[in-house]
């Protein structure tokens, strides 16, 4: 039995915050954004929203697009870094609030959360232990934001991603590669509740890990880059994008971006992405998607599917 992806869904807060607003609040350009990582503006959850009610949001629509109902639902994995509380976790929380009667638990791998959620729901599937599984990522990352912190306030924004992953006899998620390695633990952390980010060193792991995880991701599978029709990476940085997509010789425009719309939303991000290029039309049945991310932890995966 194979896991595929039968629903995806979305939600981004309505207040956005643009690089000019940012000009005025701390010592930065539009232009200096735009060229160093390809952000233009993010999205910033007011004081009512939380990780859990963008998750629902994203949730929702997520479910309504699968064509299933909510009662077919027999497991909630939630990704987050920013949960609503320590406990209980987020995933019982949108649970809860969505009628769902099923085992719920988060999993916590920074930007690459989404992935390793993914990860654990294909095995779940493959089992035969879950038959639907609601996958979301969201984050509330405004609240971790330092505002005089040029280096770190400019990158992050709030949203949420979901898909439901639903057993089926056709090949959906052809493989799964998650690691970590905490030796990196000290470039990139959270401290008194605010980002701290050494983002020179960050990028070069970046983007030498993510060009072997390609190689990983291929390699196990027998398949030539030729046979990916998209890229749908973590939207972090465009630089780091673009290094991705040289690495499989993927045009840009089989590349799904927008980075320059939220911002980094860590486990949220790859989910926005994959709902939008979705929802559009580009992605389009039987293709072939790499998902790849990376994160603090280090963290780092990638989810090769067939949509």
């Amino acid at each position: 039995m194979y896991s595929r992806i039968i629903g995806t869904g979305s939600y981004l807060p309505k207040k956005i915050l643009t690089n000019k607003n940012l000009e005025s609040m701390v010592d930065t350009t539009d232009e200096w954004i735009v060229e160093r990582t390809g952000i233009k503006q993010r999205h910033i959850a007011e004081d009512t929203e939380s990780t859990s009610s963008m998750a629902i949001n994203a949730s929702i629509d997520a479910i309504e697009s699968s064509g299933i109902s909510s009662k077919d639902i027999d497991l909630v994995i939630v990704a987050t870094t920013t949960p609503d509380q320590i406990f209980p976790s987020t995933a019982c929380i949108v649970q809860n609030k969505l009628n769902i009667v099923a085992p719920a638990f988060d999993v916590q791998a920074a930007c690459t959360g989404f992935i390793y959620a993914l990860s654990v729901a294909d095995n779940y599937i493959r089992t035969g232990m879950s038959k639907n599984i609601l996958v979301i990522g969201s984050e509330k990352y405004s609240n971790l934001l330092d505002w005089n912190d040029r280096s770190t306030c400019v990158l992050f924004g709030d949203g949420a991603g979901a898909v439901i992953l639903s057993a089926d006899s056709s090949q959906g998620i052809i493989s799964s590669h998650i690691h970590a390695d905490g030796q990196y633990n000290d470039l990139l952390s959270v401290e008194n509740n605010q980002i701290k980010m050494k983002g020179n060193e960050v990028f070069k792991v970046a983007v030498n890990t993510l060009s072997k995880l390609v190689d990983e991701t291929l390699l196990n599978n027998n398949m030539d880059k030729t046979s990916i029709d998209w890229l749908v990476p973590h939207q972090a940085n465009l630089r780091i994008i673009k290094a991705a997509a040289k690495k499989l010789s993927l045009p840009l425009d089989q590349v799904v971006i927008t980075v320059d719309n939220h911002a980094n939303t860590s486990a949220a991000s790859i989910p926005l992405a994959l709902n939008e290029a979705v929802k559009d039309g580009r992605i389009k049945e039987d293709q072939v998607l790499l998902l790849e991310a990376f994160g603090s932890g280090f963290t780092w995966g990638s989810v090769l599917l067939r949509y």
